[in-house]
């Protein structure tokens, strides 16, 4: 794999909406639009719902129906040419988010060109009021300190950059998944195929403290998700260990019994249903992850 970089990339921003926060909609498009160095490209999916009015220049797709989350940005992907193709970076911003710093762009592209085998940027999403991170919007084990900057083998799914090289080469987010554990399905296959993954603590996106357990399906998805995401990417040897050890780790987080029964159903229904291509990662990748900290059974 090689990729070469280039002294003023071309950025692009895809915005996946249901319609339901103009308002927050229409300040992220303004910081997007504040950005130093060349303007971002904007494209903004109706994800199932009709869009407000955008700002000029601003382009937008109304789907008729809620393709859920990877389904909705890969159609934003496509609004760039067959992967992405017409700009050489994409920036995946949640509609409620915001860029609080005029030189996000800029340190993204110069992340970008100063590492060729950089395929992705996850930001740090910091809550506008407080200024604080959960730990759980830190994509690694070690998450006590969000303001360390490490190579991490997930990323954050509204909140992250993607040089488009990587689509174009390992393919784009699973859109089968409809919401869960989407970007490590391709976080994996990226560092697969030889791409690197950062958090950087620098690169900022404000975005209101929320719990993920406040979308309906979330722990039925959680779990189909990631038994679909063993099913797809791991050696056949670890496929058991991993679910394993996520099935013990969600009882001893001892959830109430209506998620936990949600949780378990999900669970059965990854394993009776497709779960798309199965092409499992090269052993070579697993010790890469397991020396990144993260091995792929936890």
């Amino acid at each position: 794999m090689i990729a070469v970089g280039t002294a003023q990339l071309k950025l692009g921003a895809v915005v996946l909406t249901r319609g339901e926060r103009p308002e927050e909609l229409r300040m992220l498009l303004d910081s997007v639009a504040r950005q130093d160095g060349d303007a971002i490209e904007v494209v903004v999916v109706g994800n199932g719902a009709s869009l407000p009015d955008l700002p000029a220049g601003v382009r937008s797709v109304e789907l008729p129906e809620n393709l859920g989350i990877p389904g909705g940005r890969n159609v934003g992907i496509e609004a760039f040419g067959p992967g992405g193709s017409d700009v050489d970076v994409l920036l995946f911003l949640d509609d409620d988010g915001l860029l609080p710093d005029k030189a996000t762009a800029e340190t993204v592209r110069a992340a970008f060109d100063a590492d060729p085998q950089l395929g992705i940027v996850s930001f740090r999403i910091a809550d506008p009021e407080t200024g604080t991170t959960q730990r759980r919007h830190v994509p690694r084990l070690r998450a006590s300190d969000p303001l360390r900057s490490s190579r991490v083998t997930t990323f954050l799914g509204g909140a992250n950059a993607v040089r488009t090289q990587v689509f174009q080469q390992v393919g784009e987010l699973p859109d089968h998944f409809f919401y869960a554990h989407e970007e490590t399905d391709l976080a994996w296959r990226a560092l697969d195929a030889g791409w690197g993954i950062d958090y950087r603590a620098d690169l900022v996106l404000h975005h209101p403290a929320t719990l993920p357990s406040r979308h309906p399906l979330y722990h039925r998805m959680t779990a189909r998700n990631r038994v679909w995401l063993a099913r797809r990417n791991l050696p056949l040897p670890l496929v058991p260990v991993y679910l394993l050890v996520w099935l013990l780790i969600t009882l001893a987080r001892r959830p109430a019994w209506p998620g936990l029964k949600a949780w378990l159903g999900g669970f059965v229904e990854g394993w009776r249903t497709p779960c798309g291509p199965r092409r499992p990662m090269r052993w070579r990748t697993v010790w890469r992850l397991t020396r990144l900290g993260r091995p792929p059974v936890i």
